[in-house]
């Protein structure tokens, strides 16, 4: 297997980092691998401990190792490495002198980019052949504190409640450090360096968060605090870096609002709602827009009937009060409130009570003039439809409210569309100018609505404005009439068919209209003889007769009746028309239908419906004539009519078949019993059609007799050759006939080619010359020469 493989692996004296100045030592020779001649030859490979390099190394080229190989001479082997720092990227880190073996570093090294090496060594001769197996170099480099802490933000944010416990978690700072975790250099502290004031804060110096360390915080002193944060590696004792904290006390109730002062006085406007009175001022040092800061009013007392609304300004925490109900002064002409305030949220249990919590507030009524009111407003009456003009609909006055003073009061029309009213300007009363039209679009439902005005005679006037509101009394003055039918004809046979519906309309409104009574007329006591009416529901009835009548047009007379007070009555004729029904009620066309003058059907009708009937009948005739002596078409075939479905059993004699599974292929049993034919009444002695020629250049051939017996067949097929030969319409050359009937037998021996390859020694195919010239080349091919 070879010499025994020795490596020598040189190391430097100093590790990491040699001393300036100091001399470069040699790495030392070493045999590992050095084998008793007496022992079994073992594998060996090249195992080296990896090589330690510090980042940052400035005296270059810096000696790594020495490798060595004994299978040659010094002098005789080549040295080689390859790998990430040689010749892939970050290529010229790392070299190699290819006769002594020694490994240089050329170029500082940054572990943060790149922590290690794994190269690979060659050892060849100095023919390229390789003396030893390839082997790994591992170059780990060794970090040094090179990279600063970095915080993960500049400015760190946190809230805290005022008032919060020593020990509360505010918010955590973060700092990292590209720095080997592994060692101190990545080693961090926090600290605080600066928070101005007291120390209200601390920093865990492992974990970066801060708490509060004491009690005392309060919003409304200090609202924020700025720290100073620091952090450092090597433990605290490194490099370091620094950021900010900036840390919001959040707001709490502990501060409860308070009136400026103890009492205000405020003046408000008689007879007016909604109106603004004044504005009651508070204070409170919670946040401003908060619910800690926000006002909440309450009117304690003075307020019964609740004529009095306080609000908060959401801008200003002002207490805003209103009128809520119109004030009177000739009831009262002064209030006295008492009002509280409170936040929305409650108050802290800590916290200090207020000690302006509650206020007066006087309220001065001012006397003004009221305007009229109408004492029942809307005013609703009544008035029957129709009623003449004069007719009094009801007295519309209204009261003046004021009680120093007494005014005259003056009314007038503001809203009547229909002019329709006149109103008194003195009484108030209310007359109808006219009758009012039951059409007018201004009667909703059956209300008509106006407005009239009272004013006084105050400087500056009052004026108040009622809605009167009329309801028209419908009046029964319309009797029933029948809507219009639809259909007016009824089966002659009583059970048969629907009947006739009849349905009837009123123009008054309910409850002057349905339910209808309907009756046959009393004056013709013999329509109830045969004639029913029965009731459906309230606006319709079916009529029927009571026994078979006979058909034609008939004149009822109806009686119909309204459900009004006193009810109204109309007699209407009816005409009905009684025609044969079928089984399903419909009725049939006939000499009934035609009699019934009263079912609409008129002289001119009738005219119109004769003269397409006979239109149709004349082109039906038309129609018969043409085809009766149109030409008849030309046969295809020998045999007429059904020759298409006896063609389909001829078969092929062009086509060599699969022997005697070919007797299969067709069935042409059909063609061999010519009788059968004639039983089924077919055309047999149709004239032939020669294929080849047009059929406008076809000549009409003589009527031919089909063969009875196979006796007749070879004339059959002559007199057909014949009639071929002689036909000036086809060309002069030779083409295959179809015919339509083979016959019933053949004196002619079997085309078999099998039978004719066996015995044409023996057969005679001269007879074939009297067939004619076609047949004269069979009987020179297979006949004697």
């Amino acid at each position: 297997m070879g010499a025994p493989l020795l490596l020598a692996l040189g190391l430097l004296a100093q590790s990491l980092a040699p001393c300036s100045g100091a001399p470069e030592l040699q790495p030392s020779t070493l045999y590992p691998w050095r084998h008793a001649p007496a022992l079994s030859r073992v594998r060996r490979a090249w195992v080296i401990p990896p090589i330690s390099v510090s980042e940052n190394h400035k005296r270059l080229p810096y000696p790594l190792v020495q490798i060595k190989s004994d299978k040659q001479q010094p002098g005789s082997v080549i040295y080689s490495i390859q790998g990430p720092g040689v010749d892939e990227e970050p290529r010229g880190l790392f070299s190699i002198d290819k006769f002594t073996g020694k490994v240089f570093l050329n170029a500082m090294l940054d572990r943060e980019t790149t922590d290690h090496f794994r190269l690979r060594a060659f050892a060849l001769d100095l023919g390229g052949s390789a003396l030893e197996d390839p082997t790994d170099l591992e170059i780990v480099v060794v970090d040094q504190n090179d990279n600063r802490p970095v915080f993960l933000q500049e400015v760190f944010l946190g809230h805290v409640l005022e008032g919060a416990v020593p020990g509360t978690l505010v918010t955590r700072a973060e700092a990292t450090d590209a720095d080997d975790p592994e060692t101190d250099n990545a080693a961090l502290r926090f600290s605080i360096l600066q928070q101005g004031g007291a120390a209200f804060f601390s920093i865990h110096e492992h974990t970066g968060e801060i708490r509060t360390v004491q009690v005392g915080l309060d919003r409304e002193v200090v609202a924020v605090y700025n720290l100073t944060l620091q952090v450092a590696d090597m433990s605290g004792e490194g490099l370091t870096a620094t950021a900010s904290a900036v840390i919001f006390l959040d707001d709490v109730n502990d501060n409860a609002p308070e009136f400026t002062k103890e009492e205000f006085f405020m003046e408000a406007t008689e007879a007016t709602s909604g109106m603004d009175v004044g504005r009651l001022q508070v204070e409170d040092r919670d946040l401003p827009g908060s619910p800690n800061w926000m006002a909440r009013f309450t009117i304690l007392e003075g307020d019964p009937d609740r004529q009095f609304a306080i609000r908060t300004d959401p801008k200003t925490n002002e207490g805003v009060l209103s009128v809520a109900k119109p004030l009177d002064f000739e009831s009262r002409e002064r209030y006295e409130l008492t009002v509280s305030v409170q936040n929305e949220v409650p108050l802290q249990a800590a916290a200090p009570r207020a000690q302006r919590g509650q206020a007066r507030v006087s309220v001065w009524v001012q006397d003004a003039n009221e305007a009229p009111v109408f004492p029942e407003n809307p005013l609703r009456t009544s008035l029957a439809e129709g009623a003449p003009a004069g007719t009094l609909v009801t007295t519309f006055s209204a009261q003046d409210p004021d009680t120093q003073q007494l005014q005259r009061v003056s009314y007038s029309k503001d809203y009547d569309p229909e002019d329709w009213l006149r109103v008194d300007g003195a009484t108030g009363r209310v007359q109808t100018q006219r009758v009012l039209s039951p059409a007018s679009p201004f009667l909703k439902d059956g209300w008509y609505r106006a407005i009239v005005l009272a004013v006084d005679d105050a400087l500056p006037p009052g004026t108040a404005t009622g809605t009167l509101s009329i309801e028209i009394l419908e009046v029964n003055d319309h009797a029933p009439a029948l809507a219009s039918l639809l259909a007016s004809s009824v089966c002659s046979v009583p059970d048969r068919g629907p009947g006739l519906l009849l349905g009837a309309t009123d123009e008054d409104l309910p409850p002057h209209g349905a339910p209808f009574h309907f009756q046959l007329s009393p004056r013709v006591p013999e329509l109830g003889q045969n004639w029913s009416l029965s009731q459906i529901n309230a606006s319709h009835a079916r009529l029927r007769p009571r026994h078979s009548i006979a058909e034609g047009p008939y004149r009822l007379h109806l009686l119909l009746r309204d459900s009004g007070q006193p009810p109204q009555q109309r007699e209407q004729p009816l005409n009905v028309t009684v025609c044969r029904c079928g089984p399903d009620g419909a009725c049939l066309p006939g000499a009934a239908a035609l009699r019934a003058g009263g079912a609409g059907i008129s002289l001119e009708a009738l005219v119109i419906v004769l003269a397409s009937t006979l239109l149709m009948l004349m082109l039906v005739l038309l129609a018969a004539l043409r085809a009766r002596f149109q030409h008849p078409s030309q046969d295809k075939g020998l045999l007429p009519g059904p020759q298409d479905d006896l063609r389909d059993n001829i078969l092929n004699y062009d086509e060599q078949g699969g022997g005697e599974e070919d007797q299969d292929a067709y069935d042409i049993n059909q063609l061999r019993h010519p009788a059968e034919l004639t039983a089924l009444n077919l055309p047999l002695g149709g004239p032939l059609l020669r294929r080849d020629a047009p059929l406008s250049h076809r000549r009409l051939q003589p009527h031919r007799a089909l063969p009875h017996s196979p006796a007749d067949m070879a004339s059959f097929i002559s007199d057909g050759l014949q009639a071929a030969d002689n036909d000036p319409s086809v060309p002069p050359y030779d083409t295959a006939l179809i015919y339509d009937y083979e016959g019933g037998g053949s004196a002619a021996g079997t085309l078999s080619s099998i039978l004719s390859s066996a015995g044409d020694e023996d057969q005679d195919y001269n007879y074939l010359r009297d067939w004619g010239p076609r047949f004269a080349r069979l009987a020179d091919m297979y006949g004697p020469p």
